[in-house]
């Protein structure tokens, strides 16, 4: 109890910077009262949890620093994340808690119900939720918005210029509508004669477009706003949301993209660039990489967002690892991710249902691989004993978890499985355990630090030589076809992940650091690299660098991300921009990103890099500007007005 204690001092007085513990989830802030009270509840559950529930060893390890239980305070109630059919429960409603939700009959009902979805099972889950075919997900009430706007200009045309009172203009429109099928994107010629000839049906069309644009638009900008503003699970924490979208070609799927990415470029409020939903557009070689390909625009429109407000990240379905499942004209076979870099699409399980929908991970645990490269000392096959002896120890810790978690019940996950999220939970009575039907999901290991490990373990990362490349490549592929032997023989979705680090970094770098002392390369810094990637602080080519990084990403197939960082303004170098995606999809990268700087004037909302000077107003940090020339900028640039600094 004294640790415990120990604990709570720091959450009360430490501040954030000095405090892992309140930095571990970059979602929550540790400073407020919300914040701070779940970490209080959090820190309590771990400690009871590894005194009460873990095994000696698991426990034993876990604390030792020889691996790390993610998520270690919900490890007797619930999952990590999942990927959910947003559009099944739009079609037909679902349930919160507090009353029915009817579907929505309009685009921008969807939008708020859609958020509404992720935080209801936000509230289920420890980990993210993602929407992972938005575009499919919200096509067809783009159809219903566009289908109201039509029949509401046909009436008032009646009205207004053939005369007919309004319940018979009504009544007539209604007729129209169903002789003519009106959609958006539909050529007018081919509804004329229905009671309006072409030229009119063209002028009916257009209008009900251009109001279906604004809806969708603003719908999309509505849907932007809430999930960086609305809360739900302890701690103030808005869902921790990603959606993938860009392969739908039909014309509301493609409106859905297209204004998404146009409201994302307007940013929030106040110009800032939006944190949530994590988007990812999705790539495929005949749908939107090539021109011709009847998406491409939105793929271009992709990057120039990209290259301004750092998302969209890409997910490429023509790598083989993902292409392997894509069946044309099923979307819920394309691969979709996570924003924190976890995937869901095999399933050793019930091979039948490779599918994304439905599905998620169910719990993961990171090996301390720094630590067993330190304690090989440089003899490679005392190395891969102790990996395969930590590997069995974290299958065997997992399983401990999922036996608990089958045994929940599905009163416990009042929305992903009593509103039938989860694949199959639909099958199961509220009082009944959930029992076989999680084993859909999947039982990942990771591992953090492998540049360190090579450094420890031939004195160079696999930046720096192509022994450490190879040697690298032979142990995250041991792993994996460890795993995979694993997933055979239970019948179980063993998987390998790319550990996001975020606070577990510098946690296992420090326990090292007290115990072997500061080593060149591999303890000396204050955090170990993430995952398989080349160190941050190695200056290299970013081309080189994804090179080495690619192979990996066929290997982790639990989830996988290559970074690339630009400096410069890649706003206004689209085209480099554009030939880093293209590389990265041609080197069968699955799930990759572009970050670059983004500074915001305050004063006149010029969102770019600025440097030294802003290239909208001319002013230097802590410089006003006149009353006449900040009423210009806003004219010119439609900037909302707001409180000038230094006035």
């Amino acid at each position: 109890m004294r640790d415990l204690a120990d604990t709570y001092r720091t959450i009360a007085y430490a501040p954030s910077k000095d405090a892992d513990i309140k930095r571990e989830n970059a979602n929550i802030d540790g400073e407020s009262s919300m914040g701070a009270m779940l970490k209080y509840g959090s820190e309590g559950a771990k400690a009871f949890n590894l005194d009460e529930v873990l095994p000696d060893e698991f426990s034993k390890a876990h604390q030792d620093g020889w691996i790390h239980i993610h998520d270690l305070d919900f490890y007797t109630l619930t999952e990590t994340c999942c990927q959910i059919d947003a559009g099944r429960l739009l079609a037909r409603g679902f349930f919160t808690g507090h009353g029915f939700i009817r579907p929505p009959s309009s685009i921008r009902t969807a939008a708020n119900l859609l958020c509404i979805i992720v935080q209801s099972d936000q509230n289920d889950q420890h980990g993210g939720q993602s929407i992972p075919m938005l575009d499919y997900a919200l096509a067809p009430y783009v159809h219903r918005t566009y289908l109201k706007h039509w029949r509401r200009e046909a009436e008032e045309l009646l009205v207004y210029r053939c005369g007919r009172d309004a319940a018979d203009a009504r009544h007539k429109a209604e007729q129209i509508s169903v002789l003519a099928e009106p959609r958006l994107g539909k050529s007018p010629e081919l509804m004329a004669g229905m009671g309006f000839d072409g030229p009119t049906m063209r002028e009916i069309s257009q209008r009900a477009e251009e109001r279906t644009r604004d809806d969708t638009f603003q719908a999309m900008e509505a849907l932007v706003h809430n999930l960086n503003t609305m809360q739900s699970r302890a701690g103030s924490q808005v869902p921790f949301s990603s959606v993938n979208y860009g392969t739908d070609t039909s014309p509301e799927g493609r409106l859905v993209t297209e204004m998404l990415l146009k409201a994302t470029d307007a940013g929030l409020g106040d110009g800032e660039t939006p944190i949530f939903p994590v988007q990812i557009f999705k790539i495929k070689d005949g749908i939107n990489y090539k021109p011709g390909d009847p998406n491409y625009d939105l793929f271009k429109l992709s990057i120039k967002v990209s290259a301004k407000r750092l998302y969209p990240n890409w997910e490429s379905l023509d790598a083989p690892f993902n292409l392997q499942y894509y069946k044309e004209g099923n979307p819920d076979t394309e691969v979709a991710t996570m924003g924190c870099r976890t995937r869901v699409i095999g399933n050793v399980f019930d091979p039948s249902r490779e599918v994304t929908c439905g599905r998620g991970n169910l719990s993961f645990t990171t090996i301390n691989l720094p630590r067993l490269a330190i304690e090989a000392k440089a003899d490679l096959d005392k190395f891969f004993v102790d990996l395969d002896a930590m590997l069995d120890l974290c299958r065997r810790q997992l399983l401990h978890r999922l036996g608990i978690q089958m045994n929940r019940r599905v009163r416990n996950y009042p929305f992903l499985m009593g509103e039938g999220v989860w694949l199959d939970s639909e099958k199961i009575d509220w009082d009944e355990p959930v029992g076989d039907i999680l084993k859909h999901g999947t039982l990942s290991i990771g591992f953090i630090g492998l540049a360190e490990s090579l450094t420890a373990l031939i004195g160079k990362h696999h930046g720096e030589s192509v022994e450490a490349r190879e040697l690298g490549l032979r142990i995250v592929t041991h792993i994996r076809h460890w795993l995979d032997r694993r997933s055979r023989e239970e019948k179980l979705n063993f998987t390998l992940l790319a550990t996001p680090a975020e606070g577990l970094a510098g946690r296992f770098v420090r326990m090292d650091r007290e115990r072997y002392g500061s080593i060149s390369g591999v303890t000396d810094r204050d955090y170990y690299t993430n995952s398989y990637h080349v160190p941050v602080w190695y200056q290299m080519k970013a081309f080189e660098k994804i090179n080495i990084e690619a192979p990996y990403h066929a290997l982790c197939n639990a989830g996988h991300i290559t970074y690339i960082e630009l400096d410069g303004d890649t706003a206004r170098n689209l085209e480099a921009m554009e030939s880093l995606v293209r590389y990265m999809h041609d080197k069968n990268l699955g799930y990759f990103a572009i970050s670059h700087p983004v500074d915001r004037d305050p004063v006149c909302g010029y969102v770019g890099v600025i440097g030294n000077v802003c290239p909208r107003c001319g002013r230097r940090e802590g410089e006003a500007i006149s009353e006449e020339r900040l009423e210009e900028i806003r004219r010119k640039y439609k900037v909302r007005r707001g409180v000038q600094d230094g006035r």
